[in-house]
């Protein structure tokens, strides 16, 4: 058992090593002239980042008057405030990414927690399968667990679980929804317009398993009430991991669509914002954007999402690298069977050779030759791997700016203190992530935005968090 506070922590991870292109040695001015298309395509400007802020907040008015447009801007049911006094246990289901994950958390009081956790690997076959074998699964996961740790229930009564499902969802109350569309490779038959909390209570109540699917919860949602936890001027939750999105406080009389109790002030707003621009009216993309779209399993869907988030930024890299191959720009136009394979240059290396600041880039190298099996290469060769890395990483922390800086406009919380809490690998790992995000903040609002936001990691969001919105869930029950 770990004891974990609900904070931000201090992020341990590499800065980015920037390789100036005008230090390139370019074998001909064909090369000089393809890498400078290069940056002019993939670099996101001031104005840029403005444009995109504005049209981004139209996209959010769009959702908050009516269902159905493309940011779903999903009202997530929850409405109340914690202020860190709770306690009690909980468990939390975490499905959205490679792999499952069960979490007992429990609440002590004074912010303070423990949990034990289980991650299970999800068959890539189970992503694509029937949706009633995916939910089974799910369900045999959270049984094991209970054995695993030794876990009972006591007489007649269930453990409240808040199930953070990470797909865009209509939601209907604090646990019920419906499935708008698959997203980040999962593409299982038979569930969109279906809800996925009736399909888990059902294999639950199959194997007879002591659990209530108390709250249905987007892990943004949950990633703002984790960071809310010890941060109580947080006003926005961002994923920024294998896929992307947001959650931020909106005020119940702006939301012109939610028909519900408006007793309540304010409401979480899960902005589904991944699918932002599907009109493909101000995003900058590019041809290496769109190969990659059209091969992927959800075309023509999640555009901003496929521009920023972890599972997709490799892939744009590998395309861009292909094409100066085949130009014969790079590599002397001699490819490698693992590069020749979609999805092979993972992000993980883009991650490594961001922060290769050795003399001849000897982890560009060994990432290149070892891993991808490319027979040689030369300096030259690695400088421009590097600085292509560099633009489509760079980019994607840009564009997050501009998505994150329409909800600070649109809430006016950049000219007051205010915390956003950001879970995912991508925030967490990539260098210089969080550095591009802010340098975009600033050039958006200017300096004084550095005194007034805060953005840091939130510790656990999908899961403490959705066992917090289990929490709200039960109270409201009672």
């Amino acid at each position: 058992m770990t004891s974990t506070p609900i904070a931000s922590k201090i992020i341990a991870k590499a800065t980015r090593v920037s390789i100036d292109p005008a230090h390139i040695e370019y074998t001909s001015d064909r090369q000089r002239n393809a890498v400078e298309a290069l940056i002019n395509e993939f670099t996101v400007h001031p104005q840029m980042l403005q444009d995109i802020k504005a049209n981004f907040m139209e996209g959010m008015k769009k959702g908050l008057k009516k269902d159905g447009e493309t940011m779903a801007m999903v009202t997530s049911y929850v409405m109340g405030r914690l202020d860190g006094s709770e306690v009690g246990s909980y468990l939390a289901l975490d499905v959205g990414g490679t792999n499952l994950r069960v979490v007992a958390v429990h609440l002590t009081g004074g912010g303070e927690i423990t949990t034990r956790q289980t991650k299970y690997r999800i068959d890539e076959k189970l992503k694509v399968g029937e949706a009633k074998a995916l939910f089974d699964f799910m369900a045999v996961c959270v049984d094991s667990f209970l054995d695993e740790h030794q876990i009972v229930v006591r007489g007649d009564t269930q453990f409240e679980l808040g199930f953070t499902f990470s797909f865009p969802v209509l939601q209907t109350s604090i646990n019920r929804g419906t499935l708008i569309s698959w997203t980040k490779g999962f593409n299982a038959s038979g569930m969109v317009g279906k809800d996925p909390v009736a399909y888990l209570q059902d294999a639950f109540n199959r194997r007879h398993i002591p659990v209530r699917v108390a709250a249905l919860v987007n892990d943004t949602v949950g990633t703002l009430l984790a960071h809310a936890y010890n941060h109580p001027d947080t006003c926005m939750g961002v994923i920024l991991g294998t896929g992307c999105n947001g959650a931020y406080v909106e005020k119940i009389e702006n939301i012109a669509k939610w028909k519900g109790d408006a007793t309540a002030k304010e409401m979480i707003i899960n902005m589904e914002f991944g699918a932002f621009d599907k009109e493909r009216a101000i995003l900058p993309l590019t041809m290496f954007d769109n190969k990659m779209d059209r091969k992927s399993v959800n075309p023509n869907k999640q555009i901003l999402e496929k521009m920023i988030a972890g599972m997709y930024l490799g892939e744009i890299t590998r395309n861009v690298l292909l094409n100066l191959i085949d130009r014969r720009l790079l590599f002397e136009g001699c490819i490698s069977p693992d590069l020749n394979q979609m999805w092979t240059f993972e992000t993980a290396y883009m991650s490594t050779i961001e922060a290769d600041g050795s003399a001849t880039l000897h982890a560009t190298r060994k990432i290149l030759e070892s891993t991808l099996n490319f027979s040689s290469t030369t300096m030259n060769d690695r400088q421009i791997v590097k600085l292509i890395v560099e633009l489509v990483g760079k980019r994607a922390a840009r564009l997050s700016a501009a998505a994150i800086a329409g909800v600070l406009e649109h809430t006016g919380s950049w000219k007051e203190k205010a915390a956003i809490g950001i879970d995912g690998s991508l925030f967490e790992y990539y260098p210089s992530f969080d550095t591009d995000i802010m340098d975009g903040l600033e050039e958006v609002f200017g300096p004084t935005v550095r005194q007034n936001v805060s953005i840091g990691l939130a510790q656990d969001g999908s899961g403490v968090g959705a066992a917090l919105c289990a929490l709200l869930a039960a109270k409201h029950s009672g």
